[in-house]
């Protein structure tokens, strides 16, 4: 499946019951492009734990590394449970980063929207430690899953991604956990009943590489642009590689409340796999 280009493998786990070591295993084997399948991770469908939950997401990056969260994946989920059958008009799952609901029409070109939690730890300006990382700019970091390092530039297909990304990503101001880096171009600021459009690159950590799509990537330079007031709207048109997604919400004395993500959920196709 892949949402806006973002792709996965997608297991339903309610049947075989893979453990976290076999799942990061699989991750590991099936995901590289040119010797497995080809994904930027692995998508686990599972067995909710609690009772008011409609299924469990538990998502590995392509290194075999537990991923907290994943926006494009859980919405790649949601329009799995719809195929699966599952019809409540909203859809409650658990994932690593904790508990999430969706909506999502019944037909397969209907978009996929997801509500998460509030962003967290916003920090302006982080003093990144090596030189080549600071050469990307002034980064800013948020948590809308997962960490994240927000970059903006004049120009973002310019943007040297594949020297700075994984500069940012590994800078010890940032480690333990490391940081998705998106680099951010504001397109247009927004406003007069239209949303705001930016457009956006993220090297990935776990997939070491630029992805065509990050949804927590696109939720965290959206929130962040406008915390910066870089735009005026709280609606945002996000064009990535893959595709276009749209992030809105609510800002209110700088909190940021009812934020989503929406766009497309697509499967690419079925198979069988010899494990």
């Amino acid at each position: 499946m892949n949402g806006a280009g973002n792709d996965f493998i997608v297991i339903d786990n309610r049947f075989y019951y893979f453990n976290a070591e076999e799942l990061s295993n699989l991750a590991r084997r099936f995901c590289p492009r040119r010797t497995g399948v080809g994904a930027d991770g692995l998508l686990a469908f599972s067995t909710p734990e609690g009772p008011e939950a409609h299924f469990r997401m538990r998502y590995y990056n392509a290194d075999g590394s537990l991923g907290t969260m994943c926006g494009n994946g859980a919405r790649c989920l949601v329009r799995f449970a719809r195929l699966a059958g599952m019809m409540d008009e909203t859809l409650v799952f658990e994932s690593d980063a904790g508990v999430y609901r969706a909506v999502a029409g019944p037909a397969a070109s209907d978009p996929v929207r997801l509500f998460v939690r509030p962003p967290e730890r916003f920090s302006r300006a982080i003093r990144l430690a090596s030189e080549s990382a600071r050469s990307a700019g002034a980064c800013h970091f948020i948590w809308t899953g997962t960490e994240h390092a927000v970059c903006f530039v004049d120009e973002v297909t310019h943007a040297p991604v594949e020297r700075w990304g994984p500069a940012v990503r590994k800078d010890p101001a940032l480690q333990p956990a490391g940081a998705n880096v998106n680099f951010v171009q504001v397109d247009d600021r927004g406003g007069a009943g239209h949303p705001a459009r930016i457009t956006v690159r993220t090297h990935e950590k776990g997939v070491e590489a630029e992805t065509l799509a990050c949804g927590t990537g696109a939720m965290a330079s959206a929130v962040v642009a406008r915390l910066e007031t870089r735009i005026d709207t709280d609606e945002v048109e996000v064009t990535m590689p893959g595709g276009v997604l749209r992030v809105g919400f609510q800002l209110e004395a700088s909190e940021v409340r009812d934020l989503y993500l929406e766009g497309p959920a697509d499967v690419v196709y079925r198979g069988t796999l010899e494990v």
